[in-house]
């Protein structure tokens, strides 16, 4: 992230000796609260037996995982081998073909799924945006595509188009939802990548290959039109060196992390302690701090997982689908902040980038991430904690986008050049550890609730203070240093030249200012996989 001065060895030695400490301490806090508390009464809905021979019972608060790795797990497996199967007889008989064959087989997956009506309300949205497109014109694509999924947000439109779906099975909800709103932002990038055309329109075809693609029907990741287009109407096919073993290892990967989760949540109830507001009252801050910590790192884990899944099905069709999302353990600048890379491409291509231009303008800085995390906010669905976590995360990234250019000024710039850039970095760490737990406390409110983030932030900044405070200020900032560390020597791998190798001792000064942390980047904060769902 920009700054490059090395740390003496002993140094980052200690900090990993601090964090992990603090990580084995926090863990177990929450481990003997989880075993002393298993039969409580607020457990008991989502306090489930597990596996037989673990002899302890698993946390199953959330759906969206258990739907996926327990509960329908075989019909998922069921129907993404199909479509394997399918796209790898295409691929060899008639590649030429195979988005054609993408878009049969998904149709009638999600027919078979969902029934003919929803697969006819799907298409009357495609329809209806396909013919706003022809206007190409981008503000009018806009206003019919937020329109349109503001109709799957707010009563009585929700319950009107769902009443066109007949049935009923657990999974059917959050299909419905699913499929309905990532059908609306891929209508949008068709619309929008069609404004761009200059030459004729993209046919109809084009736009419902693009979006019956089943792994990405669902459950996404948006992959924005103009990539989409061009990766699966390639003829050649050909694969690089040792890609297949990679997409292999990937899998085997994703399966170990499925177990290792599985195994966690048999010994730590992180999911299901934080709705018991009782119970939090009477653990320790340490414990309180960790928890809260930890319910970030799994929902990235889970939404890596779930992502990291589809892609490696849509890595062996010949696409190269959205990234990851960044873990949120290496976040501390706002400008970096997403659960959902897909939908964070969209929105910067789109919007953020649109609007803000160079990202050198305040007030068009300021304008970008309103309408950013208006976007983001309807996306995540209209209600009081989704408006107060989008303005707090707007105010957050606009905040550090004028303390970068305040701190570009003079004094400034004269003193980091009269300073050591080993010190520059950790007078910066101390800034980006407060900025850290900011990011934490906001999106904690998404993921679990208002009351849950506000004892968080009491217990840690008003009642623990200064012990609590002290003490999980410092251990963040072990953190920071140690992600500034890897970015470090990522950058030293990337580009050797500029970056100096570690060292046994702080640096001399240097006459040159780094760059500062948190500066402008085209990256704003989105959160669809967050659970404000």
């Amino acid at each position: 992230m920009g700054v490059k001065a090395a740390l003496p060895r002993y140094e980052l030695y200690f900090y990993n000796v601090v964090l992990c400490m603090a990580m084995l301490w926090a863990a177990r806090w929450i481990s003997d609260v989880s075993s002393s508390n298993s039969n409580r009464k607020t457990f008991k809905t989502s306090v489930q037996p597990g596996w037989y021979y673990s002899g302890r019972k698993m946390d199953t608060a959330d759906v969206e995982w258990m739907m996926w790795f327990s509960t329908f797990r075989e019909h998922i497996i069921f129907a993404l081998s199909g479509h394997v199967i399918f796209a790898k007889i295409c691929s060899l008989l008639a590649p030429q073909y195979r988005s054609l064959v993408f878009m049969v087989y998904g149709m009638l997956a999600v027919c078979t799924s969902m029934g003919w009506a929803y697969v006819t309300l799907i298409l009357s949205h495609c329809v209806l945006l396909y013919s706003i497109s022809l206007v190409k014109l981008r503000w009018l694509c806009f206003v019919a595509g937020l329109t349109t999924l503001a109709t799957f947000k707010m009563e009585p439109f929700i319950s009107w188009q769902a009443g066109f779906v007949t049935g009923s099975f657990e999974l059917r909800p959050l299909l419905f939802y699913g499929g309905c709103g990532f059908t609306i932002m891929r209508c949008m990038s068709f619309a929008l990548e069609n404004c761009e055309k200059k030459d004729g329109n993209y046919n109809i075809l084009e736009l419902l290959k693009y979006n019956f693609y089943l792994p990405f029907f669902y459950f996404g990741p948006i992959m924005t039109f103009d990539k989409y287009y061009i990766q699966a109407n390639n003829p050649n096919l050909t694969r690089k060196d040792g890609e297949m073993w990679n997409i292999s290892l990937q899998g085997l990967l994703h399966l170990g992390v499925i177990m290792i989760v599985a195994v966690l949540l048999h010994f730590m109830y992180i999911l299901t302690i934080p709705s018991d507001m009782k119970l939090l009252k009477n653990i320790s801050d340490w414990a309180l701090v960790g928890l809260a910590y930890l319910n970030l790192v799994y929902d990235w884990v889970k939404a890596a997982v779930m992502f990291g899944v589809i892609n490696t099905i849509s890595r062996l069709d010949h696409l190269d689908p959205p990234k990851p999302p960044k873990c949120i353990t290496m976040l501390y600048v706002f400008s970096e902040t997403h659960f959902d890379r897909g939908i964070n491409d969209f929105l910067c291509k789109y919007v953020y980038n649109y609007l803000g231009g160079k990202h050198d303008n305040v007030l068009d800085e300021l304008i970008a991430s309103l309408c950013t995390f208006g976007i983001a906010a309807l996306w995540l669905g209209p209600g009081w904690v989704v408006f107060i976590w989008a303005f707090l995360n707007c105010f957050g990234r606009n905040l550090e986008f004028l303390t970068a250019k305040f701190f570009t000024m003079e004094p400034f710039i004269s003193i980091e050049m009269a300073i050591s850039e080993s010190m520059s970095r950790r007078i910066r760490a101390v800034f980006n550890t407060f900025n850290f737990w900011t990011i934490v406390l906001y999106n904690v409110l998404a993921l679990n609730s208002l009351e849950f983030a506000q004892l968080v932030a009491k217990r840690m900044l008003l009642k623990g203070f200064p012990f609590t405070t002290i003490t999980v200020m410092f251990v963040t900032y072990c953190l920071i240093q140690l992600i500034k560390e890897r970015e470090r020597r990522q950058a030293l791998i990337d580009d050797p030249d500029p970056i100096p190798p570690p060292v046994p001792i702080p640096t001399a000064p240097s006459p040159t200012p780094t760059q500062t942390d948190g500066a402008p980047a085209a990256q704003p904060v989105d959160p669809n996989k967050q659970k404000a769902e």
